[in-house]
């Protein structure tokens, strides 16, 4: 597929079932909209599957969705600012990596992950809680994260890791957008050249010893 590199940033939310990772990127959606950015919330192709077959994928189905997943994201990103993701297709292919001990989508699925502009990946620290078919178990979150930690390291794309419990997980993930959506500002001030210059308060008084010491501009 196409990058989207060119086109709007990409916010993807990843990690393992029952980490908050839907209601973490509405609760960013309903923030950043209200500031009055152009956001697309993106959300799950695999949920959309299920509810739509009433049954999870088999194996032969996997990169069909991992497929559908990317698409929407570039599409997303060819109409807005920024695109928060509920997911990827690294997660389609960590699942058929643990479940149908399939690795052949990680290729495709770690170059389409690579192109994104930040990755927050949810913790553990909430309790699991059933959803539906789209839910193996608790006993499967530990393999999936580490799954996951893995196939980032592949890409070499950087990531930060949200933790905490409600507002405050929110919050951290916030911080980290914000970070990313500051970026070109922090980039055009630190091209200006002077990034401080110091003036005594006695600038004007000649018996001030500081007047007479050379003012220098930092480079």
């Amino acid at each position: 597929m196409a990058g989207f590199q060119s086109m709007g940033q990409v916010v993807a939310i990843v990690g393992a079932e029952s980490t908050g990772k839907s209601t973490l990127a509405r609760e960013l959606n309903r923030v950043l909209t209200a500031r009055g950015l152009s956001v697309a919330l993106v959300t799950e192709a695999l949920r959309d599957f299920c509810d739509q077959h009433g049954r999870t994928p088999r194996a032969d189905e996997q990169a069909a969705i991992a497929a559908e997943q990317s698409r929407r994201i570039q599409e997303a990103a060819a109409a807005h600012a920024l695109v928060l993701a509920d997911t990827t297709a690294l997660m389609i292919a960590v699942y058929s990596d643990l479940i149908f001990q399939d690795t052949s989508l990680y290729a495709q699925a770690e170059r389409d992950h690579a192109q994104v502009s930040m990755t927050l990946l949810t913790a553990l620290d909430l309790p699991w809680e059933r959803d539906g078919l789209i839910r193996d178990g608790p006993h499967i979150r530990i393999p999936v994260d580490t799954l996951v930690r893995q196939a980032l390291h592949r890409t070499g794309a950087p990531y930060a890791v949200v933790a905490g419990v409600g507002v405050a997980r929110v919050q951290r993930a916030l911080e980290a957008v914000e970070q990313l959506l500051d970026a070109p500002a922090r980039q055009a001030r630190a091209g200006q050249g002077t990034r401080w210059r110091w003036f005594c308060e006695n600038c004007d008084d000649g018996e001030c010893e500081q007047h007479w010491l050379p003012r220098t501009t930092l480079p």
